[in-house]
C-alpha cells in the first residue's frame, strides 16, 4: 500500500518507519521515469535554451551544474516531494541538534560541531561540545606551532622535518587526501607521510630514507587497540629505539586517542594525547584531532580555514530551502539514478591532480555509510542503497576507463569536479585540462550530436550518459572544506531517504574478528578446522612461513596440503 506524508509514520527524529518504496511519490517517480524513456538530453536542451542555468545552483563560490542529467523540472519537483515525505528537513535538524540518530550505537552524530566557530553552542546531554572541540583545537595549534617554529626538538635536539601519520580507515584516508590536496600550503622543509596498511611493505617504504632524529609519529586510534594501527606503531617505535634508544620515544611520538592508559603504556606522555569523541565517526573525523598531522604541516590558520569552509556548507545545508540546497540536490540526483534509472555505480572524476585521492576518500564516506541492507528498524531494505563509487583524476581516466563511460553497456552517472583557477602558472596546461572536462560532459550527454547514422557502429556514441559538474573557484583549505562537507551531507540525504543508519559500520567487524582467530592459528601448529578452502590456504602459507621461501611448484597433491 502506498502512503502519503500524512500516514508515513514519522518517528520522534523525523525518520519514516515505512519503506520509501511504499510512498505515493515513489510510484509517481517510477511512472515519470517511464515517461522519460523516449526523451533525449538533446531534446531537453532544445526545448529550453536556459536549461544550463536553470538547472544549476550556487553557494559561496561553489557551482553545481546538474543540467546534463535526464531530468525535467517535474523530476526535481517529485524528488523534493520524496525528501519531504521522508522527513528530511526534520532529520537534518535532528542531526545538528544532537539527537541520537546513530541508533545501533545509541550515539549522536555531531561531526558538524567540529567546525562550529568558538562561541556557538551545541548541547549534548546538557554539555556544550563546542567548548571541548576548541580546547582540543587550541592544544593542537600549540603543538603545531611548536614544531613549525623549531621549538619542539627531538631527542638529539634537532627539529622535526617529517610527520608520519599512522592510522587506518578514516584515520588515514582523510588526512592523506587533504594533505595531498593542500601540499602547496605546507611549510617548506616539513613533510607528511602516511602509513595505514598492515602489509609491511607500506611502513617499510615510508620509513626508508627517513632520519629518526627529525621524525615525529602521530598514532591515530580512538581506542588505541586497532590491530593494524598498533602493529605499525610498534614497528615504528622499534625502528626509532634501535637508532636513538628507548628514551627517545616520548619526543618522537604523539597520539590521537581517548585511551590514556594504553597511550601511556606505549610510551607516549598522555599530555601529548589529543582527544576526539564517540559522536565523531572515523570517516567524518578529519576536522578533529585526526587532522593533527595536516595541521602541523599546513599550520593552524590554514587548518581553521578548512573548518570554516566546511562550516559554510553546514550552515547552507541546515538553512537553505531544499530546492536551492546543494547537498540535497546532489543526494536526490543520486537517488534518481540509483533507484529509478537502475545505475549501480557512481564515478567521481576530479579534474585536478591535487584531488587524486578524493575518490578513495569518498569510497569510504559513501559505501561505508550507506552500504547497508537493513534499515534503522532492523528490517530488510526493499530498495537499492549505496552505489559502487570509483574514479580517478582527469585527464588520466580518459585514457583508461572512459571507454566504458561513453560506450559501455552499463550507464555510470559521474561527478566531474573542476577548479577554475590553478595554483601553477602553466596556463596552457590548465586551459587544456578544463577544455577536456567540458568536452567530456558534453560528449557523455549528447553523443556524436546526431551523426550516428553517418558513422560505423563502433564509432557511434549514443549520449544520454548523466553527469554533474561541480566547480570550485580555486583549491584552498576553505574550498576543500566545502567539498568535504558537500559530500558528507549528500551521503546523509541519501541514507535518510533510504532509511539506513549512515553512521555505523558493522560490516567491517566480521572479517576482523575472523582474522584474529586465523592469525592465532597461523602462529600455532594446530590443524586448521575451517572450510576446506581456507584450511588449504592456511596450510600452504604455514609451510612457506616455516621454510622462509615461496614454493612456486605445482604438484598433484596441492589440494591435500
Amino acid at each position: 500500500m502506498r502512503r502519503s506524508s500524512q500516514d508515513a509514520g514519522l518517528g520522534s527524529t523525523g525518520e519514516s518507519s515505512v519503506s520509501p518504496s511504499e510512498t505515493f511519490v515513489w510510484g509517481e517517480l517510477v511512472a515519470h521515469h517511464a515517461e522519460l524513456a523516449a526523451t533525449t538530453m538533446g531534446e531537453l536542451f532544445d526545448r529550453d535554451p536556459r536549461r544550463g542555468s536553470a538547472l544549476s545552483a550556487k553557494y559561496d563560490g561553489l557551482v553545481l551544474d546538474y543540467s546534463k542529467n535526464l531530468i525535467t523540472e517535474r523530476t526535481v519537483s517529485l524528488l523534493m516531494r520524496l525528501a519531504r515525505e521522508r522527513g528530511l528537513a526534520t532529520g537534518i535538524e535532528a542531526m545538528f541538534g544532537g539527537a541520537r540518530i546513530n541508533t545501533t550505537e545509541d550515539r549522536a552524530v555531531l561531526h558538524t560541531a567540529l567546525r562550529s566557530p568558538a562561541g556557538e553552542t551545541v548541547l549534548l546531554d546538557g554539555v556544550d561540545v563546542v567548548r571541548s572541540v576548541h580546547d582540543v583545537l587550541g592544544r593542537m595549534s600549540h603543538l603545531a606551532e611548536e614544531i613549525r617554529s623549531g621549538r619542539w626538538c627531538g631527542a638529539t635536539g634537532r627539529p622535526v622535518r617529517t610527520v608520519v601519520n599512522i592510522g587506518i580507515g578514516g584515520s588515514d584516508l582523510g588526512p592523506a587526501m587533504t594533505y595531498h590536496a593542500l601540499r602547496e600550503f605546507a611549510q617548506d622543509g616539513v613533510e607528511a607521510r602516511f602509513v595505514s596498511n598492515v602489509d609491511g611493505h607500506d611502513i617499510d617504504r615510508v620509513l626508508r630514507g627517513l632520519d629518526p632524529a627529525t621524525t615525529l609519529f602521530v598514532i591515530s586510534s580512538k581506542t588505541f587497540t586497532t590491530v593494524e594501527t598498533l602493529i605499525n606503531a610498534r614497528t615504528a617505535r622499534q625502528w626509532l629505539v634501535d637508532r636513538l634508544g628507548a628514551d627517545a620515544v616520548g619526543k618522537h611520538f604523539v597520539a590521537v586517542s581517548t585511551n590514556a592508559d594504553e597511550v601511556a603504556a606505549f610510551g607516549i606522555d598522555p599530555a601529548n594525547m589529543f582527544e576526539f569523541w564517540d559522536w565523531v565517526g572515523g570517516r567524518y573525523s578529519v576536522p578533529s584531532a585526526i587532522g593533527l598531522s595536516l595541521m602541523i604541516v599546513i599550520g593552524s590558520g590554514q587548518f581553521r580555514e578548512l573548518l570554516a569552509g566546511a562550516h559554510s556548507i553546514d550552515s547552507h545545508f541546515r538553512m537553505a530551502p531544499l530546492e536551492d540546497n546543494l547537498p540535497v540536490l546532489l543526494g536526490l540526483l543520486g537517488i534518481w539514478h540509483r533507484n529509478f534509472c537502475g545505475a549501480q555505480a557512481l564515478a567521481v572524476l576530479p579534474y585536478d591532480q591535487r584531488l587524486a585521492l578524493l575518490p578513495a576518500y569518498l569510497q569510504q564516506l559513501d559505501m561505508e555509510s550507506n552500504g547497508k541492507s537493513v534499515d534503522r528498524y532492523g528490517r530488510a531494505i526493499a530498495v537499492d542503497t549505496a552505489p559502487i563509487l570509483w574514479g580517478a583524476p582527469g585527464t588520466n581516466g580518459q585514457h583508461a576507463f572512459f571507454q566504458l563511460l561513453h560506450q559501455g553497456t552499463t550507464i555510470v552517472p559521474s561527478d566531474f569536479i573542476g577548479v577554475l583557477e590553478p595554483a601553477h602558472s602553466h596556463r596552457a596546461h590548465h586551459d587544456l585540462l578544463m577544455a577536456n572536462l567540458f568536452a567530456q560532459t558534453r560528449a557523455l550527454a549528447f553523443g556524436d550530436l546526431g551523426n550516428a547514422g553517418e558513422r560505423p557502429p563502433h564509432r557511434s556514441f549514443a549520449g544520454d550518459r548523466p553527469s554533474n559538474t561541480i566547480l570550485l573557484p580555486r583549491l584552498t583549505p576553505y574550498t576543500l572544506g566545502q567539498l568535504i562537507a558537500l559530500y558528507e551531507h549528500k551521503v546523509f540525504v541519501q541514507g535518510w531517504i533510504w532509511g539506513v543508519n549512515s553512521f555505523d559500520q558493522w560490516g567491517v567487524e566480521l572479517g576482523k574478528k575472523l582474522a584474529t582467530s586465523i592469525h592465532d592459528d597461523l602462529e600455532s601448529d594446530r590443524a586448521p578446522s575451517l572450510d576446506s578452502s581456507t584450511n588449504a590456504l592456511m596450510r600452504r602459507y604455514r609451510r612457506v612461513r616455516r621454510s622462509g621461501m615461496a614454493d612456486h611448484s605445482t604438484t598433484a597433491n596441492d589440494e591435500m596440503i
